[in-house]
């Protein structure tokens, strides 16, 4: 496991990741480096609204809707397919007042997260699946062919996962091949933030995993399990197997160790992430104090930071 907290000193902060698993082998140097020059731009992103008096949630979305955007990341345009050969985006979104909305299996919304924060803010739900065109335009939300979210990237990781398991269909819609193949979990991209009123927002967003069955869920958009946000206590944004992280309540359980066993981050999140059979994955957290922690149990997890 590999497991890192900074200690906050009252100021504004917000940590983001971009998947756990390992650097896709198919990967060049220049696509790494493009990989990290994202997660600091998206950082920004979030730093900017912070750095202005903003809302932790406004960063959040920043923050999710930069990564949202780059085709190497596992969300938005360039998201993992299903054996069907389209996106199904998932994507979720919390305060720390309790606040939450989630979109599934979404299939027209440019950025996912959005779609989450519409649903928060315009609904009296929490969780919608694929809403309507016709839905977005009444939320001002922007709207995107689904063919805008294929890549030949993406396409190529499917034809290779087919065909890998073409036997009798055999693991067909299993595994967690997020991302360009060689076997990579690459995929889910996260942020968590802390403004300066000490409120606290999380957000979640992805594809899914390559080769997944048509209308599998995971724990992205699920509350509790992907995403979760208590002021006062932590925010949590998770990336892994998502049946794993549903399972185990992830997101929650980081919280309710902070607030019910009085344990510290570091122990919080090293007891949820403890056993690689249980949970395979990572996630990132921020406390009302700016402290900020990133774990995984995995080869690799992309993630960055900023602290006031």
């Amino acid at each position: 496991m590999d497991l890192h907290v900074f200690e906050g000193n009252g100021q504004p902060a917000i940590v983001v990741h971009a998947g756990a698993g390992g650097v896709p082998q198919s990967y060049t140097r220049s696509e790494r480096k493009e990989c990290e020059d994202a997660l600091k731009q998206a950082v920004d992103a979030g730093r900017a609204v912070l750095e202005a008096g903003g809302a932790a949630l406004d960063a959040v979305i920043a923050a999710v809707t930069a990564m949202e955007d780059f085709p190497l990341f596992n969300a938005g345009r360039g998201a993992a397919l299903t054996t069907a050969g389209e996106a199904e985006l998932d994507a979720s979104v919390m305060t720390g007042t309790g606040q939450a909305g989630a979109v599934t299996g979404a299939r027209h919304i440019r950025n996912p997260i959005e779609g989450a924060r519409a649903v928060m803010e315009h609904t009296r739900h929490v969780l919608l699946i694929d809403p309507s065109v016709t839905m977005l335009r009444e939320w001002g939300v922007a709207a995107a062919d689904p063919s805008y979210f294929v890549t030949e990237r993406r396409l190529r990781a499917l034809q290779d996962y087919l065909a890998a398991h073409s036997a009798g269909g055999a693991g067909l819609g299993a595994g967690n091949s997020g991302a360009g193949g060689g076997g990579a979990r690459h995929g889910t991209v996260g942020a968590v933030a802390v403004d300066a009123a000490g409120h606290l927002a999380a957000g979640t967003s992805t594809g899914g995993v390559t080769g997944q069955a048509p209308g599998r869920v995971g724990d992205t958009p699920i509350i509790g399990a992907g995403t979760y946000a208590r002021d006062g206590v932590a925010g949590v944004s998770c990336t892994g197997f998502g049946e794993d992280f549903i399972r185990h309540v992830v997101a929650y359980d980081v919280v309710a160790r902070l607030q019910y066993l009085g344990e510290s981050l570091q122990e919080a999140v090293a007891h949820v992430l403890a056993n690689p059979a249980e949970v395979d994955g990572g996630l990132i957290a921020v406390q009302p104090d700016g402290t900020v922690a990133y774990g995984f149990d995995t080869a690799h997890m992309w993630h960055a930071q900023w602290q006031g």
